[in-house]
C-alpha cells in the first residue's frame, strides 16, 4: 500500500475553483453558451429543413464531379439514403449540426494559430507542446472541462469536440506554409512583395493543400468526438449508439454505428475531393 502520509488530493481544491468561476462569471458563461446554443440551433434547424432526397441529391451530385466516377457517386448517394431508411435522419442531422459548428469554431481559432506559428518561431515553440499534450490526451478528458463549466447539453459537446478536433488544422497549416518552396519566395520578394503580400498571394495558396488537409483530420476527429460527447448530452447518432450499449441492443446499435460510419465515409470522400483540386499540376 502507498504510505498514507505521502497522499494529497487536488479534487477539493479543484471543485473550489470551479465554484468560484461560476458564482465570480457565470453569467459570462451563460451569455456565451446562449450565444453557442442560438448558432447551434440555427444550423441544425435550417439543415433539417433541407428534404432528404436533395440531400441524397447533393451528395451524389458533389462526388460525381470530384471523382468523375458514376460508382463512387451512387454508393456514396446509396450511404446517404441507407441513414434514412434506417430512421436514423433526425438523429444523423443533430450529429451534423454540431460537427459543423464545432469545424467552423475549429477553423476560425486554428487557421490564424497555424499562420502565426508559421510566421512566428517563438510562438510555435511554446504552442507545439501544448498541441502535443491536446493529441495525446484520451477524448474523455475533454468533456470534463466542458461538462464543470457548461453543465450538460450541445454546447458543453461543442466546446469539446473544439478542443479535441483543433490540434490538426493548426498543425497542419504551420506545416503547409513552412514548406512553401525558398526559391517561389525569394522571387516573389525579388518583384518587391510585401511580407503581407508574401503570405497572401504566394504562401497561403501554395499552402492550401496542406491546410484542406487539415480541414478533412479537422472535421473527422470532430465527427469521432460528437460521439464521444453523447455521454454529456449531445444527442445525435452517438445517443444511440451509447442507450444500445446500455440496453445490449446489437441490432440498434449496429443501425446507429452504420450511420456513423457512413457519414464519416461521406465527409472524408467530399473534403478529400476538394483538397485533390488545390493539388498543384504534376510536371514529369
Amino acid at each position: 500500500m502507498f504510505p498514507d502520509a505521502l497522499q494529497f488530493h487536488i479534487a477539493s481544491y479543484i471543485d473550489n475553483f470551479v465554484k468560484w468561476l461560476q458564482i465570480s462569471y457565470g453569467a459570462t458563461f451563460d451569455a456565451f453558451s446562449n450565444f453557442l446554443l442560438t448558432i447551434l440551433l440555427g444550423i441544425q434547424n435550417a439543415l433539417l429543413l433541407i428534404p432528404w432526397w436533395v440531400w441524397v441529391v447533393v451528395v451524389t451530385g458533389l462526388a460525381w464531379w470530384q471523382s468523375r466516377k458514376i460508382f463512387t457517386a451512387l454508393v456514396l448517394g446509396g450511404l446517404m439514403m441507407l441513414v434514412g431508411v434506417f430512421e436514423l435522419w433526425v438523429p444523423a442531422i443533430e450529429t451534423l449540426a454540431i460537427v459543423i459548428t464545432s469545424v467552423i469554431i475549429s477553423l476560425v481559432i486554428g487557421i490564424p494559430v497555424g499562420v502565426a506559428m508559421a510566421e512566428w518561431d517563438r510562438l510555435s515553440v511554446v504552442i507545439t507542446p501544448l498541441l502535443d499534450a491536446m493529441q495525446t490526451m484520451p477524448s474523455f478528458v475533454y468533456l470534463i472541462p466542458a461538462l464543470m463549466l457548461f453543465g450538460l447539453g450541445k454546447v458543453p459537446a461543442v466546446i469539446a469536440t473544439v478542443i479535441y478536433a483543433v490540434p490538426p488544422v493548426i498543425r497542419l497549416t504551420d506545416l503547409g506554409i513552412r514548406q512553401v518552396s525558398a526559391t517561389v519566395q525569394e522571387a516573389a520578394r525579388a518583384f518587391g512583395a510585401t511580407r503581407w503580400q508574401m503570405l497572401k498571394e504566394v504562401r497561403l495558396p501554395l499552402a492550401m493543400p496542406s491546410i484542406l488537409a487539415g480541414v478533412n483530420q479537422t472535421t473527422m476527429m470532430a465527427l469521432a468526438m460528437v460521439v464521444v460527447a453523447s455521454m454529456i448530452g449531445a444527442r445525435g447518432l452517438g445517443e444511440r449508439v451509447l442507450l444500445s450499449l446500455n440496453r445490449i441492443a446489437i441490432g440498434n446499435g449496429f443501425e446507429a454505428g452504420f450511420a456513423i460510419v457512413a457519414l464519416a465515409i461521406i465527409i472524408d470522400r467530399l473534403t478529400q475531393g476538394v483538397a485533390r483540386r488545390w493539388q498543384p499540376p504534376q510536371t514529369n
